[in-house]
């Protein structure tokens, strides 16, 4: 006997369907960029060499438990509002607008790529603000706006290193 498909029950919590639809296409662009973000961390954390090697190795692995943590807030986001989120490395690639690091680079050179995707990584969630704020949608706003202290934050810190 064939069991009968149930159809999941709608979502009404008081955002436009079309507009959780343009909120969950930006928090996908932030996972991708969070999660290329977190393997760029990692991986240095992982191959950092030289005489800042101790400070670094901590630094980066604080930075990247810091990442793992909020990839889960950003998937279950979407999640929420009705989405599968996106949770491959084809998809990332293709949603990221951070490349991947080739090879291994001098410390200084890993401290500068990291400045540069954990800004390009703020500037993904700030980009989606305009229309959390026209959906009210807070608990995306209140999300977007601890990422955006957390990726500033760690981006001065990082420049603060190359001074």
């Amino acid at each position: 006997m064939k069991k009968a498909k149930t159809k999941s029950p709608g979502i009404d919590i008081g955002i436009k369907s079309s507009d959780r639809k343009k909120i969950v296409d930006g928090l996908a662009e932030l996972l991708a960029d969070s999660y290329t973000l977190y393997l760029m961390t990692h991986n240095f954390h992982w191959n950092v060499t030289g005489p800042q090697f101790n400070s670094l190795h901590q630094m980066f692995m604080t930075q990247y438990t810091e990442q793992w943590t909020a990839l889960d807030l950003i998937a279950e986001r979407i999640r929420a509002l009705g989405y599968p989120a996106p949770g491959t490395y084809r998809q990332f690639s293709k949603l990221a607008s951070i490349q991947e690091v080739e090879g291994v680079p001098s410390a200084n050179d890993m401290i500068r790529h990291l400045v540069s995707a954990q800004e390009a990584t703020a500037r993904t969630a700030r980009r989606l603000f305009p229309i959390v704020s026209g959906a009210d949608d807070q608990p995306t706003a209140d999300l977007l706006t601890q990422r955006l202290e957390v990726h500033e934050k760690t981006a001065w810190m990082l420049r603060s290193l190359l001074e």
